[in-house]
């Protein structure tokens, strides 16, 4: 689209004028083969910009939403509460990557069994292992979150998505990170979320209350400060092995936290059921100070799978 293309461009002199030697996402990060979505509309629209992998290779950014930080060794996505949404259904807002295997490819589409995603390898369907851009995957990121919000309803205080993976209609995982106002550190925890299902909670890291069903005083811990503080690097690790997961989070000076889920049962295995990786902050708060945000910094971003089949 023009209008998109001119966007790209005053983007790109926006961010020249502020520094004749400003470094790009696509310079810290291997970036080629994911787009990302921001929650503003750059052509005053209602659907969220994206920039696409061809897009940010040539040196797309956001200087509010997705930039890099001043040290130049990680890429910094914020999300406030309020912004464009990605879908009617949607009910919070993103500054989030989003796997794209084809790498710029776009004879494949994006959605499907297709050159763009890939599938577990206890899939159903020898075509879509077939067909498929790989099959089961790993992902393996650096990082810090640098700011949680602190407004809104005590569930939805501090809590932000940072990893995922995500299928047609569910996610079999998600990666959160949640911080309390009154908390020295953070805690972590992963959901699971069966095909056509609800979520499965697995602790980490520290408390996963409060939370919508359980959020009275006596569910809310008055302090932790045994967990991730705030501009702490970690590494989190989602590995894929047939209806295996395995997720690792990683600390300097401690000992890793792994959870295994057994996926033999969720309906992931189903022909039409694809993959893709997600990274970056989705914002779990959707009551809070609209202007009240969250923000993570990426300082690497590994992704591989195996061949399709």
């Amino acid at each position: 689209m023009k209008i998109k293309t001119l966007v790209v461009m005053m983007l790109g002199a926006l961010s020249t004028s502020l520094s004749a030697a400003t470094t790009t996402p696509a310079e810290v990060l291997d970036l080629s083969c994911w787009k990302v979505t921001l929650p503003v509309s750059l052509d005053n629209g209602d659907r969220p910009t994206e920039f696409s992998e061809k897009e940010i290779a040539k040196g797309a950014m956001h200087e509010d939403y997705f930039y890099v930080n001043e040290a130049k060794d990680g890429v910094v996505f914020r999300s406030p509460i309020q912004g464009i949404k990605t879908s009617k259904n949607t009910k919070y807002v993103r500054s989030e990557l989003r796997e794209m295997m084809r790498c710029g490819d776009t004879s494949h589409k994006t959605k499907g069994v297709n050159g763009n995603n890939w599938v577990f390898s206890h899939n159903e369907s020898a075509e879509s292992l077939k067909n498929a851009a790989g099959v089961d995957g790993n992902l393996k990121a650096t990082l810090s979150v640098d700011h949680v919000t602190s407004t809104g309803e005590i569930w939805q205080q501090g809590r932000v998505i940072i990893g995922q993976i995500h299928a047609p209609d569910d996610e079999p995982v998600k990666i959160y990170y949640r911080k309390l106002p009154n908390h020295e550190t953070g805690s972590v925890w992963i959901s699971h979320e069966p095909n056509g299902g609800d979520d499965i909670i697995f602790p980490m890291i520290g408390p996963t209350k409060p939370n919508y069903w359980k959020q009275k005083d006596k569910d809310i811990p008055k302090s932790y400060n045994d967990g991730i503080a705030l501009g702490e690097k970690f590494s989190y690790e989602i590995d894929i092995n047939g209806s295996d997961m395995t997720v690792t989070i990683s600390r300097e000076g401690k000992a890793d936290v792994v959870q295994k889920v057994d996926m033999q049962n969720s309906g992931y295995g189903l022909k039409d059921q694809w993959m893709y990786f997600k990274a970056g902050v989705y914002n779990q708060n959707r009551s809070g100070n609209p202007e009240d945000y969250v923000q993570a910094t990426f300082y690497s971003l590994d992704v591989s799978h195996g061949s399709a089949k």
